[in-house]
């Protein structure tokens, strides 16, 4: 019965995902911005409600993180062009700061070997100045040096969030350094596509694919929350295993 309520819990999970997917494929492709404005938000919500039917534990880190996510997402719901524009960027900057909190502990470059160091500089050398070349690019677009500071700052929280998600995960290999690095791939890659129709192109395939990458990183997300509330009933369960296993040892050996 319990496997069974897995399984059926896990297919509703990964319908919420594909039902909120289906809805931005929608909107994007209409084109109605009405539409587009009204289905960004509810992506936390719909996800949190689906949560909370298994797991009832949420650290304060997530709790923040999504708080601040949700804000982002609905921004455009209460302000113009430009002024969406900035506290978006301020929301979602403060989100990816509550994950690289969460994560900085376990980020530990003592335990890495020289290769994987030598890796996580490269690449971040290389996002670095990426990074650079775009900003003083935007520079000469956008007038409003605001818009750009915060840009920057979010782009930097970002590089900063998959350079900890990838040594995490380079010098563990688990399932739950999985779920995260998948998570910040998917935030990079919207933000990018996000950029990309905000200042260069617009076309609504562009803004199909970073909403939709926006809501895989949040399945991501969550799939990471409920294995880490996992990992404490694991532990507990092999202390008791190893108590049990040395009692009885003692037990015959008396």
């Amino acid at each position: 019965m319990k496997s069974l309520f897995k399984f059926s819990f896990n297919k509703v999970f990964i319908g919420a995902l594909f039902l909120l997917i289906i809805l931005n494929v929608i909107g994007a492709v209409s084109e109605d911005a009405l539409f587009l404005q009204s289905t960004k938000p509810l992506f936390v919500p719909v996800f949190l409600i689906f949560f909370f039917i298994k797991n009832k534990t949420l650290k304060i880190p997530f709790i923040l993180f999504l708080l601040y996510s949700f804000l982002g997402d609905s921004a455009s719901m209460f302000f113009s062009n430009e002024t969406f524009i900035r506290a978006s960027s301020i929301m979602y900057f403060l989100s990816y700061m509550c994950l690289i909190g969460f994560m900085l502990p376990k980020f530990k470059l003592v335990e890495f070997n020289k290769v994987i160091t030598l890796y996580l500089v490269i690449v971040v050398f290389i996002n670095m100045y990426f990074l650079y070349s775009v900003y003083n690019l935007l520079k000469t677009i956008v007038p409003d040096s605001l818009e750009v500071f915060l840009f920057g700052i979010k782009s930097i929280s970002l590089i900063v969030l998959v350079s900890i998600a990838l040594g995490v995960y380079l010098n563990n290999e688990t399932r739950l350094s999985i779920f995260f690095l998948m998570m910040a791939f998917c935030f990079v890659f919207s933000d990018m596509l996000n950029y990309v129709s905000q200042y260069y192109v617009y076309h609504w395939s562009f803004s199909m694919l970073d909403r939709v990458l926006h809501v895989i990183g949040l399945f991501f997300l969550f799939n990471y929350i409920m294995e880490y509330n996992k990992v404490p009933k694991i532990r507990g369960r092999q202390v008791l295993e190893t108590t049990s296993k040395e009692l009885a040892t003692k037990n015959i050996l008396a």
